[in-house]
């Protein structure tokens, strides 16, 4: 089996099979980002994704319970083809329980709802998808290539088709300037898309993020740990998305949350008090990517 580059994949994903579809990331231009930056887009050839699949079986058998397709983008591979691929994984590992990938939301509006069914029928079980923010001028500002409403719409077609979504927001993407918008318009946007899964990270600025620089020129303000509550806060107090399991327990989160919404969100506001009062935060030096 060949894998070009460093893998990137969810945390839940981690004892998954990675089978590497795509090279890179069709846009890549998102300035808080530095996946794929070493990396020239391309699909894969169908011989070799279907090589690296025989490869794995003859290693470990009908034994993989979760296939991850990787890397940035796998929903912009043609319908036929994506559906070849999946008939090859259902019939190589009929006991693996779920087949999962990144979706970016240009890529989910490229397909039709028939092709999504049809994607769900030949086994694509869940899709992760960058929301980010749902507010338009966040976005516009690290360059996502998507409004609020497509991603939204994204997430509720995806649903329609019966594939689970898991969405992924920043904490302190809007910077101190547009804290609240971020907090109050994301929380918008989770409830028209009523995913799965909501989960949070928190900005972190590695070197070659393109919004390195312009967090050195002042364009953007960074959140102190508390502000990141007080907009985690503000957050919860406006979402409405009933049975959506929440998760802020990624290594960049200032702290821990996890609940389902909308039942827990009282007893993680409770959590969030008792965090701001006792200064409890994660520690600089323990937070990564």
């Amino acid at each position: 089996m060949v894998y070009e580059g460093a893998v990137y994949r969810p945390p839940s994903e981690a004892r998954s099979f990675i089978l590497q579809v795509t090279i890179g990331c069709a846009r890549n231009e998102c300035t808080f980002c530095t996946m794929y930056k070493d990396k020239k887009f391309r699909i894969r050839k169908m011989d070799e994704i279907i090589s690296d699949i025989q490869d794995v079986y003859f290693q470990t058998g009908d034994n993989i319970r979760r296939i991850f397709l990787a890397d940035g983008d796998a929903l912009i591979i043609p319908t036929d083809q994506l559906l070849q691929i999946l008939k090859v994984l259902r019939q190589t590992f009929p006991s693996a329980e779920r087949i999962t990938s990144y979706g970016a939301p240009g890529d989910v509006l490229g397909k039709t709802k028939d092709e999504l069914r049809l994607l769900k029928e030949a086994g694509l079980d869940m899709v992760y998808m960058g929301l980010e923010s749902g507010s338009d001028e966040v976005l516009r500002r690290v360059k996502k290539a998507a409004s609020a409403d497509e991603i939204v719409e994204a997430g509720q077609r995806l649903k329609s088709a019966g594939i689970r979504t898991s969405v992924t927001l920043i904490s302190g993407l809007g910077g101190r300037e547009l804290f609240r918008e971020h907090a109050i318009e994301s929380a918008s946007a989770i409830s028209r898309m009523k995913p799965d899964y909501v989960g949070f990270l928190t900005l972190m600025i590695e070197e070659g993020a393109p919004m390195l620089k312009d967090l050195r020129e002042g364009r953007i303000e960074l959140l102190t740990p508390d502000e990141v509550v007080d907009e985690m806060e503000l957050f919860l107090s406006n979402v409405d998305s009933e049975g959506s399991v929440f998760r802020a327990n990624h290594a960049s989160n200032y702290m821990l949350l996890k609940g389902n919404l909308n039942e827990d969100i009282p007893m993680m506001i409770q959590q969030i008090h008792g965090i701001r009062e006792q200064g409890r935060f994660r520690k600089e030096r323990w937070r990564a990517l």
